[in-house]
């Protein structure tokens, strides 16, 4: 059994995801709570334990904690969208110093609410409003997902990858947009036709599973591995385990290929991913905490943008698949990264954030 490191970092205490509806915190005495620069997160409707982004942004909060003595994490769970407004106002009646939203479902939320509390600070992973009290955190991942399809193409045996998201949004179809591209690039320079299944970026159809329910992912995956896909790539937060499991579960059948943080270290199923298409929010978020709770103020021009030239995305090391993947492929994926990012090969996708 491989031991999944993520849930360590920082202290992690993910076995109280499932109690979401007051926020949480990972100090033990609240004796000089008042003294504390609070940094107060409201995940998106994946919940602290979906081993993809909120896991992650949690991740760069503890991380901030552990690094600045007098900074104090806590989080608050939403189950559903609904959920968005009252968690973030409350956060701001418990006058949280910074307050973290997460995930671009939850951008119209804190828009209204930012708007209604300009003086207080919000920091917002995968989007952009208008408030410049609103520090966007967000990631080109369709550089890296480019090189992710790219491999996939390199890697099928019958000619066929699939994949699928979580829903219809900017956050999700970059990966998907930057994967069929790669895909793409690969059969021009190889004379080769390897379909992508699950996602057309003409049209900008393909699909969905939500992001919540593994047995959703798993339908998902089971259609694409039905059409003949021997590679898949969910990007759907927590429903895409539905998918990794069976991979794992097929013996080789298929694989899939994880997306945000790193599968070996977030997933129990290490064995059945090829790569992750990976975005570093986690030292996004953190290095944002740090410079607020040292007193500067973020602002939405500030924004950060994760590129694989400032190691904000990445596709992750092949680990079990690692002496699977050919040299040549490897060698092919690297000159690719350095060409991307020396702007010898763009990268388009209509969702990819702008400065």
């Amino acid at each position: 059994m491989r031991v999944v490191s993520v849930f360590a970092v920082g202290g992690l205490a993910l076995s109280i995801a499932a109690c979401g509806e007051a926020p949480k915190d990972d100090n033990g005495g609240g004796d000089t709570a008042a003294k504390k620069y609070t940094a107060c997160m409201v995940t998106d409707v994946g919940g602290i334990d979906d081993k993809s982004f909120n896991t992650s942004a949690w991740q760069g909060l503890k991380a901030a904690e552990a690094q600045d003595k007098n900074i104090e994490a806590k989080y608050v769970a939403s189950k559903a969208e609904a959920d968005y407004e009252p968690n973030l106002t409350q956060y701001v009646n418990q006058k949280c110093d910074f307050i973290l939203a997460v995930g671009g479902l939850m951008g119209t939320a804190t828009s209204k609410i930012a708007k209604a509390n300009p003086n207080q600070q919000f920091g917002l992973v995968d989007a952009k409003v208008p408030e410049s009290n609103v520090f966007p955190m967000e990631f080109d991942t369709a550089q890296a997902a480019f090189l992710a399809g790219y491999l996939a193409a390199g890697m099928t045996k019958t000619g066929k990858v699939g994949t699928y998201g979580g829903m219809k949004i900017p956050p999700v179809t970059i990966f998907m947009d930057g994967f069929s591209d790669g895909i793409d690039h690969y059969n021009k320079t190889k004379g080769k036709n390897v379909q992508l299944l699950g996602w057309n970026k003409a049209t900008q159809n393909g699909a969905f599973s939500g992001f919540e329910k593994q047995d959703e992912g798993k339908k998902q995956s089971d259609t694409l591995v039905a059409q003949g896909a021997d590679i898949v790539m969910p990007v759907a937060g927590g429903a895409g385990l539905g998918t990794t499991a069976a991979a794992q579960a097929s013996n080789g059948k298929y694989s899939a290929i994880w997306v945000d943080v790193d599968g070996c270290q977030s997933t129990p199923n290490c064995p059945a991913l090829l790569t992750t298409v990976a975005k570093n929010i986690s030292d996004a978020v953190r290095d944002a905490v740090l410079k607020a709770a040292k007193g500067e103020k973020l602002t939405a021009d500030q924004g950060t943008i994760g590129t694989l030239a400032n190691n904000g995305v990445s596709i992750a090391p092949y680990h079990d698949f690692d002496s699977k993947v050919p040299a040549e492929l490897k060698a092919e994926i690297d000159k690719i990264k350095a060409d991307i990012i020396a702007g010898t090969i763009t990268v388009t996708s209509q969702a990819q954030p702008k400065k």
